[in-house]
């Protein structure tokens, strides 16, 4: 948990365990609950805008993780050179509202599908509380273990496991387990295909502020770059394909808990909550460590572990009050906050400063990245026009979608800028 760069030497990880990182992180009863807020795209549309969303999405994110594979540096710290000390400071506050915010609604989901199959047993089996504890605590401890080779085999057995019980989780929805509903209301309802595919692309993008948390213990940033691009790619796609399908079918609000229970209802009750457990942890404990790991670009006062345990205890806290209702809304904040971010941040490391740190000079109040007070201008002002762009797209419905003119907006802008004020140096 220490926020400086980690040496060549201690960089451990390769292609497989970026692939099963990911993977993990993908197979995700939340993504398959977003792949059925695709359902009034029809199944065509809503195909194509599951693998365009995911490969824009995904590109954007492993891109970021390249900053962290390269220098060897956390998230947060990766946003210092466009932002300023400073400015990496808010963007790290926002990074752990959203982180907690993702947590909590992972243990949600994880809750009730827990308390779904526990309904049969009664009592606190069928309680949403005692399945948002039990797999927080869970989570909490997997991201204490992070990196260690017993996190290590954990996480492949675990995604291995996964796998098989995603694949009867998709025999379920493709091979005519699921009556079918002539009026599914949950298919029902206007969705234009740009936002539909902002909802995809704000999935894999919702990673980028924490990729780099990752991909700085990388043996080499090609494989680190492919294996993250393929490892999420496929398997989320995969995931929102599961939702997009159940919903058209039955039109349930909720698509993961209509394969769970079908999954219980023939017998397969135990793999059922096998994923609902595993799957919650794999792809939750991410923002956990994460979380941390921004909590410690804004202060050091407290130890990585410290910050870590309250990391955990918060999200459960909030899974416990949240209304999950608002899930949507959440991913539409998620992309217009940090794709505009990661715009100027992609834009300052590849084409202003040629992939060139100075990465002493990260850790210096009074060092090249100091700006102005600790805040660059440029950044801030298309950070900030990005934003607005994309909010206001969303807001006004138009048929474009909000995340590419965000995106292009706020590194063109940046580009533009870049020489007024307090000029830019190159490491």
């Amino acid at each position: 948990m220490d926020i400086r760069p980690i040496p060549p030497s201690a960089r451990t990880l390769g292609g497989k365990d970026y692939f099963l990182l990911w993977a993990g992180v993908a197979i995700s009863l939340a993504e398959i609950w977003a792949g059925g807020f695709l359902a009034p795209l029809g199944f065509r549309h809503g195909l194509w805008a599951i693998l365009l969303g995911h490969l824009i999405g995904n590109t954007l994110m492993a891109l970021a993780g390249v900053i962290g594979s390269e220098q060897g540096i956390m998230s947060m710290v990766s946003v210092r050179p466009a932002f300023g000390i400073r400015g990496a400071a808010l963007a790290a506050g926002l990074n752990i509202v959203q982180l907690i915010g993702w947590a909590a609604i992972m243990l949600i989901i994880g809750g009730r599908a827990g308390a779904t199959l526990g309904k049969a047993a009664g009592g606190w089996l069928a309680s949403d509380a005692f399945w948002i504890l039990a797999i927080g605590a869970g989570t909490l401890l997997w991201a204490l273990w992070t990196g260690s080779r017993l996190w290590r085999i954990l996480q492949g057995v675990s995604v291995a496991a996964l796998g098989v019980v995603l694949v009867l989780m998709t025999w379920v929805a493709f091979g005519g387990r699921l009556a079918p509903q002539p009026a599914a209301a949950g298919a029902a309802g206007s969705l234009g295909f740009m936002a539909g595919l902002d909802l995809v692309i704000a999935m894999p993008v919702s990673w980028m502020p924490l990729v780099a948390d990752y991909a700085r213990f990388a043996r080499g940033t090609r494989s680190a770059f492919w294996n993250t691009w393929w490892g999420y790619f496929l398997v989320s796609s995969w995931m929102y394909l599961l939702g997009l399908q159940v919903t058209l079918l039955t039109g349930a609000l909720d698509p993961g808990g209509v394969v769970l229970e079908t999954l219980g209802a023939i017998g397969l009750a135990g793999p059922a909550l096998f994923l609902v457990v595993f799957s919650t942890i794999t792809s939750d404990f991410p923002d956990v460590y994460s979380a941390t790991c921004s909590a410690l670009n804004i202060s050091q006062r407290l130890s990585g572990r410290t910050l870590m345990w309250i990391a955990g205890m918060l999200s459960i806290g909030v899974a416990l009050v949240f209304p999950l209702e608002q899930y949507e809304n959440f991913l539409f904040f998620i992309g217009a906050m940090f794709t505009p971010l990661f715009g100027v941040v992609l834009t300052d490391y590849f084409f202003v400063r040629r992939r060139r740190i100075d990465l002493e000079g990260l850790f210096r109040e009074d060092g090249p990245y100091a700006y102005r007070r600790g805040w660059n201008p440029a950044a801030v002002i298309s950070w900030a026009a990005g934003f607005a762009l994309y909010e206001a797209i969303t807001l006004g419905r138009l048929p474009v979608g909000g995340t590419l003119p965000a995106v292009f907006a706020s590194a063109l802008l940046y580009r533009l800028l870049k020489g007024r004020g307090r000029p830019f140096r190159y490491h």
